[in-house]
């Protein structure tokens, strides 16, 4: 007799990981059912199903790099490596691939003078605070998170993260404005009418549309097509090691306060959608997530998170397999031994960027809102109201103060205001009534 669901040993979990049932005849899904975790199809099908699940994260994972000036090759290594990890410390029952985080960006972006080692030390210690995050929540529960982080702090924090951003892509736009325009006009209507899986790449559609106009009108670096020609096929990718810089730390700290949203979310959406209660593998994946952030940031990646885009992918497969999330792993971390492949994402230019830019981080301060929305926050609550108010300010006008020698931003103020005002308030506020 099989062991329930949530119950298993760990000797079966872990057969889970690597091994698969195939799922009826390995060629079709019948009417109402999903290939499980557990199950795969054919493995013809399951590899093209996992070149999918690839497509799917490029457009996001290959632009937090772009963006940032990291390695486009070193984060797709260290993306492929985390995905491997993942799947393993879940045990094969949360499909997820792991890609780069654009609540990365802020900080990566607002610490650009520090130098590339100092922003890798904020990824790392980013990735160490979320796995202590993961080994709380696998001893005390998933709960701890809500009673720490209610969605009014939640959804603050990753307004301010995203709409703190603005200035940075508007200056991007107005670099080269057409070619912005064409990439934001082309990325809202992939988004907009495409159809299926294309309205879900409406990004990574709207970046390649971008680029051709610019390659066309010569709006592309002649250094940088340069550098394109000269790259080998194949080499090893750029490893680089962090230092530790108390004010980029604290720049990144933030971003946890996302990744632990991300993460909760993406286990509580791959459990409504098989109907298996994973609740107790929340704690494993804030773990794992944080484990492929700290060697991200150890060997010059950037921080990474679970991707909504292969919910999508899931979604409209019917296919939950790990299986395919393995083949996907393998994939980003072959191609990421290709130099060409890097320089060829670094051509992008700046007006792409900007376009991309400029839906992207309003992406990331309406999902705040979102948040809130879902969660039915009351913002007639004076003590919601008013903290998250002045949190929101303060990220969006990046109020820059100093302590002693440490300079910090609108996210860091932003963010720790919220977290020491919120529960301070809430505790007068009942006292007072």
């Amino acid at each position: 007799m099989s062991e329930p669901e949530g119950t298993e040993s760990t000797t079966t979990a872990t057969a889970r990981a690597w091994s698969w049932a195939v799922h009826g005849d390995g060629r079709r899904i019948s009417d109402g059912a999903v290939v499980a975790p557990h199950e795969r199809l054919s493995w013809p099908r399951t590899i093209g199903i996992g070149m999918q699940h690839v497509i799917a994260m490029f457009g996001a994972t290959l632009l937090v790099p772009t963006i940032t000036g990291f390695p486009v090759t070193t984060t797709l290594l260290f993306s492929g490596i985390g995905t491997a990890l993942f799947l393993v410390i879940t045990r094969g029952r949360i499909p997820s691939y792991l890609g780069s985080s654009f609540a990365f960006i802020a900080p990566l972006s607002a610490s650009a003078g520090e130098g590339p080692a100092a922003q890798l030390g904020g990824v790392v210690a980013a990735g160490v605070v979320l796995m202590l995050v993961g080994a709380l929540v696998k001893a005390v529960g998933a709960r701890v998170i809500d009673a720490v982080m209610p969605p009014v702090v939640t959804g603050a924090v990753v307004a301010l993260i995203g709409l703190n951003l603005a200035p940075v892509a508007t200056g991007s736009f107005q670099a080269q404005p057409l070619i912005a325009t064409v990439t934001l006009l082309a990325i809202m209507l992939a988004t907009v009418v495409g159809p299926g899986i294309l309205g879900r790449l409406g990004i990574l559609i709207g970046v390649a549309v971008g680029w051709v106009f610019a390659a066309v009108t010569g709006g592309i670096a002649d250094e940088r097509v340069d550098a394109l020609n000269e790259a080998a096929w194949f080499g090893v990718p750029d490893l680089q090691g962090p230092t530790f810089e108390l004010s980029v730390v604290l720049l990144a700290l933030p971003v946890v306060i996302v990744l632990v949203a991300e993460n909760v979310g993406h286990v509580k959406a791959v459990a409504a959608m098989t109907g298996r209660s994973l609740d107790d593998q929340a704690g494993n994946a804030l773990f794992a997530d944080g484990l492929a952030t700290t060697l991200a940031g150890v060997g010059g990646g950037s921080g990474t998170t679970t991707y909504a885009e292969n919910i999508g992918v899931m979604a409209a497969t019917r296919v939950y397999s790990t299986a395919a999330y393995w083949i996907a792993a393998a994939t980003a971390v072959i191609l990421s031994f290709s130099p060409k492949f890097g320089a060829l994402v670094f051509t992008v230019p700046e007006g792409v960027i900007g376009g991309a830019t400029l839906v992207l981080y309003g992406l990331i301060g309406v999902l705040g809102v979102r948040i809130w929305l879902d969660a039915k926050v009351d913002l007639t609550d004076p003590v919601n109201l008013t903290v998250a108010a002045t949190a929101l300010v303060a990220g969006v006008g990046d109020l820059t103060l100093s302590i002693g020698s440490v300079e910090l931003g609108g996210i860091a103020w932003g963010s720790v205001g919220i977290l020491i005002a919120y529960p301070v308030m809430r505790r007068l506020y009942a006292q007072r009534r």
